[in-house]
């Protein structure tokens, strides 16, 4: 069974793996270039399961979790290569959003009250 990792565990397992390569990290233009095709393909998957466009015959079986598999390896190779971590990140933006956004939607606890 896959053991669950932390973000920086994560972090430390793809810096390991990039840095068998003489090439290492691409340079963060190219990054944000995979990045893009990345979020395209989850795009197109998602479009392929939930929109009006099936897949043709010929079209790889890919998977939403794959393509996610595959925006969460360009994302921590971003963080890893600008040295930043993704958990200081989370932290940071759960911190803003738990913030601005607390009365922003109606909360199941509250629903009751309204109905």
């Amino acid at each position: 069974m896959y053991n669950k990792e932390s973000i920086q565990d994560m972090q430390e397992r793809v810096d390991q793996y990039i840095s068998q390569f003489k090439e290492g990290y691409f340079s963060p233009l190219s990054m944000m270039a995979r990045f893009t095709e990345e979020i395209g393909e989850l795009a197109r998957e998602v479009n392929h399961q939930y929109g009006e466009k099936p897949k043709k015959n010929t079209e790889e079986d890919n998977t939403i979790e794959d393509e996610l598999g595959d925006l969460l390896f360009v994302m921590i190779c971003f963080a890893n290569s600008q040295g930043l971590s993704l958990s200081e990140a989370f932290e940071k933006t759960m911190n803003k959003i738990e913030t601005r956004d607390k009365n922003r939607w109606t909360r199941l606890d509250q629903q009751e009250e309204i109905e």
